[in-house]
């Protein structure tokens, strides 16, 4: 920490300020004046202000911020400077700071609100117009304006152009094939309506993924054919290196994976790196959009670093102190490794609870090519007694030291849709049960080795596919063979790489799998349930289900069961639904019959994951949720509040 060197810069730009105005640069009397007051602005910004480079504070923020009372929250509002480290395996990972920074026009908030963040309002009529009120003031990272103009740019000149998107505007902006009706109010004012509900809308923009509606029309349009000179076009396409202008305007507006460093953003930290890299930096967003309750401008933190390593190795260096903030990467494997580094790598290591319906669950695929298999897979009493067979208290003792929650797939108690009767169903160890129950199925007859034969005279073996790519799956099965044994099933495993376990999943030959539960274990009712029906071919239990469901009935299979069809329709009556009150009573019902009908077959949840925090960064929560939905895993605790603290007090500190 270089709080000296952070005093006496400020002290001498004040006085320079003060007894030499003569040196400053030609700017207005009113921002030498405003520039005068530096009390509010991060250390950083204080010689590009006085240069003339960047305009003081109140003519970077919106007229109206998002002020985040962070004492309220139980917080302490925090000093400006330093640099946060992280380590991540892939140069694609650059994209967990747009996460970690989960700047959206709406977010969800700790209780699974969905409220206003970039923008300052949202009038909602009816479920399905939605008039989206920007900040007045709002600017780009770069300065520029942020306008109604770059609402209608994605519209018009991206989303519905042909060359650009051949298929249209995304699925979220269509209501059964109906897509939007567009208007620009006025320049903070744009609507989107539609003649039906659209419920899914808002999640949408609040995802952690988010639906992008927007774009900075000011920059994009030198990349598009429609507004850019063609002779710059054409030599940008071949700087680029890219086939033609589609692909350029492509790569030269991603946000989410911020790989273009002149792409202006809205987040709280902007990257300074293209790739390849094996080091990133992000800076501090000048023009961000939130401040704390006493006006500073928020992040904290004035930068964000990303190195780019071996991924079996990033524990070992989180151990040796080279991060600040860590968890991607780390297993819940490594916890007693990362423990005993405490002292030694100036951190603490907290566990938060991962938010999955089930660390693993086990997928009957109901559309196996085997007749024999899928007759039987689609026997509730089948899928019934194989969880109950699971001496689920063993799997949390031995693998998760009895850390972890022994139940099904399902939502967990941070959801406000939690009910333990969902957690309990079909979940206890029974075994004399389980034989019961496959009694009744009809695999009432063994052979001399003790495994039950189907009805066709082949012996009960079931094949579970993984990804193989977690050692915890590969001791899990092993565990649920032994308990499998014991009622006469014989389970073996296989591994394949991702792609092409899902590719046999789709063509039925995969008769079950092994995969993480729901992806979002902790959903407020306006969040869509669609995880809980057939919805898409990527949904395991049921792939050509979901792909019928999906393509309107041109691919896939019509689902034949009658549960899984009531699931599909409520599914569609939510995307129908106008309130939240008929949201929740439709989640409700979804729940109860993914509960009893055991589709798949949770085997442990709530299970932890390990967050490495310095112990000079402060406000960190000490529990929480680890989940990418919703909230974009740190993203929804705003690492923009985030500061580090050395101890001392008095200014601003600059951490190196």
């Amino acid at each position: 920490m270089m709080l000296k060197r952070g005093l006496l810069l400020i002290a001498g730009l004040l006085a320079a300020l003060v007894l030499s105005p003569a040196l400053a640069p030609a700017v207005s009397g009113v921002a030498r004046a405003e520039a005068i007051d530096l009390s509010l602005e991060p250390p950083i910004f204080v010689r590009d202000i006085w240069e003339g480079r960047l305009p003081p504070l109140a003519q970077r923020l919106p007229q109206v911020p998002r002020v985040i009372d962070l004492k309220a929250a139980g917080n302490e509002p925090g000093r400006y400077g330093g640099t946060l480290r992280a380590l991540m395996g892939d140069q694609r990972d650059i994209r967990f700071v747009t996460l970690y920074g989960y700047a959206r026009l709406v977010v969800f908030d700790l209780e699974g609100h969905i409220v206003p963040d970039i923008l300052l309002n949202v009038d909602v009529e009816e479920g399905r117009r939605f008039t989206l009120h920007l900040r007045p003031g709002h600017r780009w990272s770069d300065g520029q304006p942020f306008t109604s103009e770059d609402f209608r740019y994605w519209w018009e000149d991206v989303a519905n152009d042909p060359k650009l998107n051949p298929g249209g505007p995304p699925l979220q902006m269509l209501v059964e094939g109906e897509p939007a009706t567009f208007e620009v109010i006025d320049e903070t004012t744009v609507r989107y309506s539609w003649s039906k509900p659209n419920p899914g809308f808002l999640p949408a923009l609040a995802g952690a993924q988010p639906l992008v509606i927007v774009m900075p029309a000011h920059y994009m349009k030198q990349f598009h054919q429609r507004y850019a000179d063609p002779l710059k076009l054409s030599s940008l396409i071949k700087e680029v290196r890219v086939k033609d202008w589609t692909a350029l305007h492509d790569r030269m507006s991603r946000s989410y994976r911020p790989e273009n460093p002149d792409l202006p953003l809205l987040g709280p930290w902007i990257p300074r790196t293209s790739p390849p890299a094996e080091f990133f930096v992000f800076e501090r967003n000048p023009f961000f959009h939130r401040v704390d309750e006493r006006g500073r401008q928020l992040p904290y933190i004035d930068k964000i670093t990303i190195s780019i390593g071996t991924a079996s190795l990033i524990a070992a260096k989180v151990a040796a102190g080279g991060a600040d903030l860590q968890a991607r990467y780390l297993s819940f494997a490594d916890y007693t490794f990362l423990k005993e580094g405490e002292a030694r790598g100036g951190y603490k290591v907290r566990l938060w609870e991962r938010g999955e319906g089930a660390y693993v669950a086990l997928l009957p695929n109901l559309n196996v090519k085997d007749p024999g298999w899928r007759t039987v897979l689609r026997d509730v009493n089948v899928r019934r007694a194989l969880s109950v067979a699971i001496n689920r208290r063993d799997i949390n003792q031995v693998i998760f030291f009895g850390l972890g929650h022994e139940g099904a797939n399902t939502v967990i108690p941070g959801s406000p849709l939690y009910d333990s009767r969902y957690d309990r169903a079909w979940a206890q160890y029974d075994p004399a049960l389980a034989n019961k129950l496959l009694d009744a199925a009809g695999l009432d007859r063994r052979d001399d080795d003790g495994i039950r034969l189907l009805p066709d005279g082949r012996r009960a073996e079931i094949t579970v596919d993984t990804a193989g790519d977690s050692t915890e799956q590969t001791d899990i099965l092993e565990l649920v063979g032994y308990d499998w044994q014991k009622i006469g099933i014989k389970l073996f495993v296989h591994s394949a790489q991702t792609n092409l376990l899902r590719r046999s999943v789709i063509a039925g030959n995969v008769m079950m799998s092994i995969w993480p539960g729901l992806d979002n274990a902790v959903p407020g009712p306006d969040m869509p349930p669609d995880a809980l029906a057939p919805t898409n071919s990527m949904q395991f239990q049921w792939p050509l289900w979901g792909q019928y469901v999906d393509s309107g009935g041109r691919e896939g299979e019509k689902p034949d069961d009658a549960a899984a069809a009531e699931l599909a329709d409520l599914a569609l009556q939510w995307r129908r639904s106008v309130s939240t009150q008929e949201r929740r009573a439709i989640w409700k019902r979804m729940l109860e019959i993914n509960a009893d009908q055991v589709f798949t077959i949770g085997v442990i949840n709530r299970t932890s994951q390990p967050v490495v925090v310095s112990r000079q960064l402060r406000n960190v929560p000490e529990t929480g949720i680890y989940s990418f939905e919703p909230g974009a895993y740190f993203g929804i605790y705003m690492p923009d509040t985030f500061w580090f603290d050395d101890g001392t007090s008095g200014l601003e500190v600059t951490r190196d």
